[in-house]
């Protein structure tokens, strides 16, 4: 009998196995769906099929799901009547099931749902035989229709009581650097797995040069970055990595070209810059855009789109606020879906062009797209801070630690250098109460040269 006849798993393979027991155990709601068509006997090793039976005894005999330290406990003290070979093998199992993650983890559960399924569909159709001599056709219907319904998908929501160790369970989210030392430590490490960054600036702040210097620092790192650019063409945005990584003056990057070439050429991680013109693109063309990126091996571990205000909405709506808010919305969506986190830029109203401190009410367009995102920070560059090369940047959100606080910052726009210094003493309302109290002596002083010349 050929792998395909068999009815069990051994045509998936000894890892495809494992995952699936892992997932038992770590999927709750999983568990349950696929407990309804498992037969222990389609898993080919008897080592995995002793794992799984010590589970579901566990959830009959209790009620709910075993936790890690539970099952800890129970492959210690329980397995007496298995032979000192399946103890080591179970044992060694679980603890290499301990270390890591199970990959592609949808794929190997619509799998081994699908074949459980089959098999109790079958099972159910050849005793269907039976009944059609006698004529039972309610009983054929009723035997057809049980087996079509195990294995359907029962997540009723969180279980507050049974569902208890999820909440205590250390929820991993791979943060990604933002290579600033203050603001990683303030978002825990830097921007997560399935969130929304934005970066908030006027027109001619840098905030185009500030998600460059995000995805420089995680190239920097080791990681793939996928930058979207929507206003400037691809080799200028690649000219400013170059000036990121290396330090090199923009305006001297080509006299030294070979010099870059040596750098680059040995960082760590993968960039890829692609570039489309403005508003020519939806989010559902990115998706398309990375499934075919995904498909040459290339997993993005940070999505960087410049910027967000600049796509073509999917849905045209009467008013831009609501188009808005929904391609944000559609942005946090395929950060989630590609488990990585996702940086764009949202450009202010007039009120921020001249703003010493640029807050969330500055926002252009659409305010509710701040509700989306998990992290917000804005850059704000007076004409003084220019030509200083500093500015401020005012954290605005924060899911994942303190927020409200202002920091200035360094920047020189001649070789993308950003860098944050400690934080100022004074309050936002402070620095705003200042400014205003700046403005209003220099009008005043306006107001009196007007008047004297007029005199």
């Amino acid at each position: 009998m050929n792998h395909d006849e068999r009815a069990d798993f051994s045509k998936f393979g000894k890892s495809f196995q494992e995952n699936l027991c892992q997932l038992i155990l770590q999927d709750r709601i999983f568990s349950e769906q696929i407990h309804e068509v498992l037969n222990y006997n389609f898993l080919e090793l008897k080592y995995l099929r002793v794992f799984v039976e010590k589970v579901y005894n566990y959830k009959k005999k209790y009620g709910m799901h075993p936790s890690t330290d539970v099952m800890t406990t129970i492959l210690r003290s329980e397995l007496s009547s298995e032979n000192e070979l399946i103890q080591k093998q179970v044992r060694d199992f679980y603890a290499r099931m301990c270390s890591t993650e199970v990959q592609d983890a949808e794929y190997i559960k619509d799998t081994a749902l699908d074949f459980c399924k089959k098999q109790t569909l079958k099972e159910a159709i050849l005793k269907s035989v039976n009944l059609l001599q006698n004529s039972s056709f309610d009983e054929i219907q009723k035997l057809i229709n049980d087996a079509m319904k195990l294995g359907v998908n029962n997540d009723y929501g969180y279980d507050y009581i049974k569902d208890f160790e999820e909440r205590f369970k250390f929820k991993v989210r791979s943060p990604i650097t933002t290579g600033w030392k203050i603001v990683d430590d303030l978002c825990k490490g830097g921007l997560g797995v399935g969130e929304l960054g934005v970066v908030i600036s006027p027109t001619g702040a840098g905030k185009s040069m500030v998600l460059v210097h995000l995805g420089a620092s995680a190239v920097k790192s080791g990681k793939t970055v996928v930058h979207y650019t929507l206003e400037l063409s691809d080799k200028v945005i690649a000219t400013r990595y170059d000036s990121c990584i290396t330090g090199i003056h923009l305006k001297e990057l080509h006299t030294y070209k070979d010099l870059i070439h040596e750098t680059v050429k040995n960082i760590k991680g993968q960039l890829i810059i692609k570039e489309y013109p403005t508003k020519s693109i939806t989010t559902n063309m990115i998706k398309t855009h990375l499934e075919k990126l995904k498909q040459r091996d290339i997993i993005p571990d940070m999505i960087i789109v410049d910027y967000a205000d600049l796509l073509r909405p999917t849905v045209v709506r009467k008013e831009k606020r609501t188009e808005l808010e929904s391609i944000y919305e559609e942005l946090r969506c395929i950060a989630h879906e590609n488990t990585c986190p996702c940086w764009t830029a949202s450009q202010t109203n007039r009120s921020g062009l001249n703003a010493e401190v640029i807050t969330m009410e500055s926002i252009s367009e659409a305010f509710n797209k701040c509700f989306v995102a998990d992290f917000i920070f804005s850059i704000s560059r007076t004409i003084k801070h220019k030509s200083a090369n500093t500015g401020r940047l005012f954290v605005a959100k924060n899911r994942n630690g303190i927020d409200g606080v202002v920091y200035p910052i360094f920047m020189d726009p001649s070789n993308v250098k950003i860098d944050i210094l400690p934080m100022e003493h004074e309050s936002v309302s402070e620095i705003i109460e200042a400014s205003m109290k700046e403005q209003s002596i220099s009008l005043k002083e306006k107001y009196k040269t007007f008047r004297n010349k007029g005199k």
